[in-house]
């Protein structure tokens, strides 16, 4: 029985807009407690919170702010409490989103548009590696030439983020390549957050899952 009071409590925010079934099995699979619940008390409480996010920038927005996510990813990152984003619930991590000329507000902890991809074939769908920093957490025990699931048509092509405190750890920011460079993950501090599905991406994704989980 000491192996199961030991599994790290994760809420899987349900607002909506995200595979929540596919992220629920892949995080119980490498051991965590996970709960689906878009309930306030619940996903603040809980020890990590991931939140998916699959469709437009601007509908992800809307039901997240409708389930009060906003101000649960933003309360818990102010005490210090894990976040990770996936897919569009990365890109809403970002300070804004244009789609088909619309411009929609994102979370903003990272300066940054979210932009269509430049790229012969859109949307880039299937396994891609990724440029890791040789210090990454997120990537840890896994190979340069691990390969990654990603489904979507818009990314991050620039990273502004500068660190004016020098006390404070500047963001670890992977990429990944498809018609041009793109962000693909970033870990910064307590929020993390890929643009690929981990949930989908077999062993490698297991690790990444495993990595995190690691973190509290």
């Amino acid at each position: 029985m000491s192996g199961m009071s030991t599994a790290k409590k994760v809420v899987v925010l349900d607002y909506g807009f995200g595979n929540v079934r596919s992220a629920e099995r892949a995080l119980a699979h490498v051991g965590a407690d996970v709960e689906i619940t878009r309930d306030y008390d619940t996903a603040m409480n809980a020890e990590g919170l991931l939140v998916p996010g699959v469709g437009a920038f601007a509908a992800c927005m809307a039901g997240l702010k409708e389930a009060r996510g906003d101000w649960i990813v933003e309360r818990r990152l102010s005490g210090g409490r894990p976040v990770m984003g996936i897919c569009v619930g990365m890109q809403i991590l970002f300070g804004r989103g244009i789609e088909h000329g619309v411009e929609t507000e994102g979370l903003d902890e990272w300066p940054g548009t979210v932009g269509p991809l430049r790229a012969p074939v859109v949307p880039h769908m299937g396994w891609n590696t990724v440029e890791a920093p040789g210090d990454s957490e997120l990537f840890a025990g896994l190979d340069a030439d691990a390969r990654f699931y990603f489904v979507h048509s818009y990314a991050v092509h620039d990273w502004s983020l500068e660190v004016a405190n020098p006390a404070m750890r500047a963001p670890k920011v992977t990429w990944s390549t498809h018609g041009e460079r793109f962000v693909a993950a970033v870990e910064n501090g307590a929020l993390w957050a890929t643009q690929f599905h981990p949930e989908k991406s077999g062993d490698a994704g297991a690790q990444l899952l495993t990595n995190w989980l690691n973190t509290f």
